[in-house]
C-alpha cells in the first residue's frame, strides 16, 4: 500500500510539472511574436492594446462599411483595400482599388478631413470604352457640419416634396453658417477630354482657371467668370 500511495504522489507531482509547463509555455508563445513566409487571410484588423480598431486590410466581401466614434456609418459594400481609423474610432482615409475589363478600373488614395469626408484624394478611373482620368483632387468640407449630420440631413430632405436641388443646398449652407458644406476646389492630373493641366475651383465649385495642354498638344489658359464663359483665354496660337 505504501508503495502504491508514493507511486500516486510521483504521478501527480509530475502531472502537476506538466501542467505548469504547458501553461507557461502557452503564455509564452502568445506573447512573441511570429514569422510567416506566407499568410493567406480574407481580412487583417490591427488593433491597439484596448481593442480600438485602427486598421483593416480586407477583400471586398468582407471590407469595413466606416464607422464614426466608433459606430457604423452606413451598411454598403466597398471594393477591397485599406481602411484607416483614428483614436476616436472615426474613419479618416484609405486606399481601396477593383476592376476588370468588363467593368472599368478604379484606385483611390484618400486622406478624409476631422469628422468629415475626404478632402485629398489621388484617384485613376478607367470606364470600358477606353476614357480614363487620373491624378489629384482636392476639397473644401465644412467645419461645423459633420458627416453623419450631413448624411442625417440629406436623407431628411429627400422625403421633402418639391425639394429641387437648389433649395437643398441652402437649407445644408444655413445648417454651415452659410458657407457650402462641400466643393471640389481643384483637379491637376489628366481629363476624360485628355486636357492634362490644373483646374481651379471656387469656394462653390464653379470653375475659375483653367491652366492645361489640350489632346492636340495646344497650350492653353482660361480664367472663368460667374456665367461660366472665359473672359481671358490665351492658347499659343494667338
Amino acid at each position: 500500500m505504501k508503495t502504491k500511495s508514493f507511486l500516486l504522489k510521483i504521478y501527480a507531482i509530475s502531472l502537476t510539472f506538466i501542467l505548469g509547463y504547458v501553461v507557461i509555455t502557452s503564455f509564452n508563445s502568445n506573447s512573441t511574436s511570429e514569422k510567416f513566409d506566407e499568410i493567406t487571410v480574407e481580412r487583417i484588423n490591427v488593433v491597439e492594446s484596448n481593442g480600438d480598431l485602427k486598421m483593416v486590410i480586407s477583400n471586398s466581401e468582407r471590407q469595413h462599411p466606416g464607422m464614426f466614434d466608433g459606430e457604423v456609418l452606413m451598411d454598403r459594400k466597398r471594393p477591397p483595400g485599406m481602411i484607416f481609423f483614428n483614436e476616436e474610432q472615426d474613419e479618416v482615409g484609405g486606399l481601396v482599388y477593383q476592376g476588370n475589363k468588363e467593368d472599368g478600373m478604379g484606385l483611390v488614395l484618400s486622406v478624409d478631413q476631422y469628422k468629415n469626408d475626404q478632402v485629398m484624394q489621388m484617384l485613376y478611373n478607367r470606364y470600358p470604352n477606353g476614357k480614363q482620368q487620373y491624378g489629384l483632387n482636392i476639397w473644401d468640407r465644412a467645419d461645423h457640419l459633420t458627416l453623419p449630420e450631413l448624411i442625417h440631413t440629406l436623407d431628411s430632405l429627400e422625403n421633402v416634396e418639391g425639394m429641387t436641388k437648389k433649395k437643398m443646398e441652402s437649407v445644408l449652407r444655413d445648417k454651415n453658417e452659410g458657407e457650402p458644406v462641400s466643393a471640389q476646389r481643384l483637379f491637376t492630373g489628366k481629363t476624360y477630354n485628355e486636357d492634362v493641366g490644373v483646374f481651379i475651383n471656387d469656394e462653390f465649385g464653379n470653375p475659375k482657371i483653367s491652366i492645361y495642354v489640350d489632346e492636340n498638344n495646344q497650350a492653353r489658359f482660361k480664367v472663368i467668370n460667374e456665367e461660366g464663359e472665359a473672359v481671358d483665354m490665351i492658347s499659343e496660337n494667338e
